[in-house]
């Protein structure tokens, strides 16, 4: 059975080897919060473990003999509540196929018990009713960022990033779960989601989401006022007029 609220989280590990799976079990014994319920070697053995058990989170290899990790995720869509599913794989280069099968996080062999933890921490944010509702209202439209951090490959659902901001030689993007420093310029961003994020200065883009009004401070500086209490950001001059014309092409009155 699913745990209750006051309960340790039950996980189920799916790996095909054994040392991989005994070193996550250490991993998450040494977090009180979480309790390992079961094992499997492949991804046939995952789907009957998780029928059987019904895990809140699942911790899946990709490359398995058999039915490999990411076919048995997509299966697991099909369930009325499948468990929060984690990546745990050698190979960093199957994070944009786990776009489709809304991973929470994609970890890189050999996972770190901090890695582990932070990921395991974001599950938690959005329990399992939370997660079936986003799917079903973001299916026809969701769209993803595979960020590569020394977490792993994070998986960021762009209509959850507040802003993007460049510091030197790094943008650092603002999202409904923290921070996440990333590679990609702001130029490249703004140039691949353009119904995402708009410039609003040299160094900052927002997203569109959460704008709420574009004001004018008693010093005469521009700021575009976030939704929901988040703070304001300053408009440079030149990118006011663009902020101005979204407001009035997207905001009703």
């Amino acid at each position: 059975m699913p745990s209750s609220p006051s309960s340790p989280r039950r996980i189920l590990i799916a790996d095909d080897e054994p040392l991989a799976r005994e070193r996550l079990r250490r991993l998450v014994s040494a977090l009180p919060e979480y309790t390992v319920c079961g094992e499997a070697a492949d991804g046939d053995a995952a789907l009957q473990q998780v029928a059987t058990l019904e895990p809140d989170i699942l911790l899946l290899d990709i490359r398995m003999p058999g039915m490999d990790g990411m076919e048995a995720a997509a299966r697991l869509e099909q369930l009325a509540n499948p468990p929060a599913l984690i990546f745990c794989t050698a190979y960093d280069h199957y994070a944009i196929q786990a776009f489709g099968v809304q991973a929470t996080a994609y970890l890189l062999k050999p996972v770190r018990k901090e890695a582990l933890a932070d990921a395991l921490g974001r599950v938690g944010r959005v329990n399992r009713v939370q997660r079936q509702t986003l799917t079903e209202q973001s299916t026809a439209n969701d769209e993803q960022l595979a960020v590569r951090t020394y977490r792993g490959t994070e998986l960021i659902d762009l209509a959850d990033i507040l802003y993007c901001e460049a510091d030197q030689k790094y943008v650092t993007l603002h999202h409904a779960a923290g921070e996440t420093v990333c590679d990609f310029t702001l130029k490249e961003l703004e140039g691949s989601y353009p119904h995402h994020l708009l410039r609003i200065h040299r160094h900052t883009l927002v997203g569109v989401r959460f704008i709420q009004a574009l004001r004018r401070t008693p010093d005469g500086q521009s700021v575009v006022a976030l939704r929901d209490g988040q703070g304001e950001l300053p408009v440079s001059r030149r990118h006011a007029s663009s902020v101005r014309q979204w407001l009035q092409e997207h905001q009703p009155g």
